[in-house]
């Protein structure tokens, strides 16, 4: 077995790939012949650095698989690995200790004004009493996200005696009452937390989700954490904030643009900066380090595929076959969760047709992954979104009905998911080859495109809707690209109306406030914009 270790990472890490029989070629070895010494590799490790692109792949006659010790991989070429068959692995969630600690030291930072002490101290000013801070005990945390990092968070945040409430609706309610948590919808937390601490991954439903509307929802007062992603928050809104005093004080370790220049912030001096370095410790370095290689090594002797970032080992007619269902899944799932809420609980899926019979882990893990990453932290993918489910406490079942001998309208797709408080279901089937469609919603028979930007509706089926929907539309400059309606086929109660659903295929996204409008129809029970990659 030969493993190319391609950039420096610790001697510890190094030493776990030994085997009896095994060649570690490590960094000084190489003298820039890595091209040639990847013919004959099973094994390749690396950094950001090394540049893994399909020229590179190229030469790699016999590599299975490719380790990148970080979270990253965009230094490494997916489409083609897969196609050479090569799992690609990376280390989430390695360094969530390392940005669990900086979250609290900001925290405590703000509480206890350490960084205005601190310059005061060094101007030689003896300033006690415009330093009387706050303590930590007794105070309401909230955490958006329980990822690897929230979690870790949370544990640390109860050492200090304080009250943890938590908005993830893709975590189960078994997990956070394990760890002392309350779940409560976001809302609800803004209401009643006095630090707020940021810990989502960046989505269309994340995106600026701190924003003047957000920040006034916040309980007057309170300390805002985001050790996530730049792109969370409205930063001009929070700056706005910061001068009323709605927020008393933010602590930033990401930024919109990095590194961070001109901005209203590095005016404000209740904001904590820092330049992106919560998980930039030496030991969260060896761990990813160490995490890699114990994963190569897992793969290489027994197979076991441990956070991998590309697709399972299927052959090429095989993917070709399956892609346009892994689509389907995909955006079926996104569009379900995006149309639900509340806390969810489980995931079941229901193949009908040919699919049935066909491996479904691409289908099954697709599924999940378009549920899980409308909101969650952790990026799921083809590979590791069974795990991902899993770990948050969420049960996954699958049922399949092969195709019958009097044939039918061909494969289709059920996915559900159940909530707290309800289940929703859909169907899709995949058209002309190619070309995913929505079939069904929560007992209601409609055929939709499952394209980028849609807006979704339930109404009671009366006259005026749609031409008020298309009035709305127009004013906002939003074009309609297709209208799809369906209303339930059972008879209503006597004198009520039937529920109806619609789905509007849009050019663009489609503003928060068009979705004020439209659900401010009297007939609209609910509206919602849909986005699908």
């Amino acid at each position: 077995m030969k493993i190319i270790v391609a950039e420096k990472m610790s001697s510890s890490a190094v030493n776990l790939l030994r085997e009896p029989g095994w060649n570690i070629v490590t960094p000084d070895q190489l003298n820039g012949s890595l091209a040639i010494e990847l013919e004959t590799a099973d094994a390749l490790l690396v950094r950001s650095a090394v540049q893994v692109d399909a020229a590179l792949l190229a030469k790699a006659g016999k590599l299975r698989v490719i380790g990148r010790a970080g979270v990253g991989v965009d230094n490494i070429e997916l489409e083609p690995a897969t196609r050479k068959g090569i799992a690609v692995m990376n280390t989430p969630g390695a360094n969530a200790v390392a940005v669990a600690e900086i979250t609290i030291g900001l925290m405590l930072s703000m509480a206890r004004f350490l960084p205005r002490a601190n310059e005061l101290m060094h101007a030689g000013k003896w300033e006690k009493k415009s330093l009387q801070g706050t303590e930590l005990r007794g105070k309401t945390l909230g955490i958006v996200g329980l990822g690897k990092i929230g979690l870790e968070v949370s544990k640390r945040a109860r050492a200090f005696n304080m009250e943890i409430v938590a908005h993830d609706p893709f975590v189960a309610a078994a997990i956070a009452k394990d760890n002392g948590i309350r779940l409560a919808t976001l809302d609800e937390l803004y209401a009643t937390s006095d630090y707020v601490s940021l810990h989502v991954g960046l989505t269309p439903q994340t995106q600026n989700m701190i924003n003047a509307e957000s920040l006034k929802k916040m309980r007057r007062g309170v300390r805002l954490v985001n050790c996530a992603r730049g792109e969370l928050i409205d930063e001009g809104a929070l700056a706005a904030a910061l001068q009323d005093g709605q927020v008393a004080a933010a602590a930033l370790d990401v930024f919109v643009k990095e590194p961070l220049k001109d901005s209203p912030l590095q005016k404000l001096d209740n904001v904590i900066l820092t330049p992106h370095i919560a998980g930039s410790t030496n030991e969260a370095q060896e761990a990813v380090g160490h995490q890699i290689a114990l994963q190569v090594k897992e793969y290489l002797k027994h197979g076991v595929i441990q956070n991998a970032v590309n697709v399972p080992s299927v052959s090429h007619e095989e993917y070709l076959t399956l892609k346009p269902y892994v689509t389907l899944a995909e955006r079926l799932g996104s569009f379900l969760a995006q149309i639900s809420g509340s806390s969810l609980e489980g995931i079941a899926l229901s193949y009908t047709g040919h699919i049935a019979e066909s491996k479904t882990e691409l289908i099954r893990n697709a599924a999940i992954k378009g549920i899980l990453n409308v909101a969650v932290q952790d990026k799921a993918n083809l590979v590791n979104a069974a795990s991902l489910a899993s770990a948050r406490g969420l049960t996954v079942t699958e049922e399949r009905k092969p195709k019958s001998s009097t044939g039918g309208a061909g494969s289709v797709l059920s996915i559900s998911i159940k909530t707290q408080k309800e289940t929703h279901v859909v169907k899709g089937a995949v058209l002309r080859e190619d070309t995913p469609r929505l079939l069904h919603v929560d007992g209601i028979d409609i055929e939709a495109p499952l394209e980028q930007n849609l807006i979704y509706m339930r109404n009671q089926d009366v006259p005026g809707v749609i031409g008020k929907v298309g009035t709305i539309l127009g004013k906002h400059g939003i074009n309609i690209a297709n209208f799809s309606l369906g209303r339930r086929s059972d008879e209503p109660k006597p004198g009520a109306p039937r529920e109806a659903i619609a789905v509007v295929h849009v050019d663009g996204n489609v503003p928060e406030a068009v979705i004020s409008e439209l659900s401010g129809v009297p007939a609209v029970q609910q509206a919602k914009a849909v986005q699908l990659d």
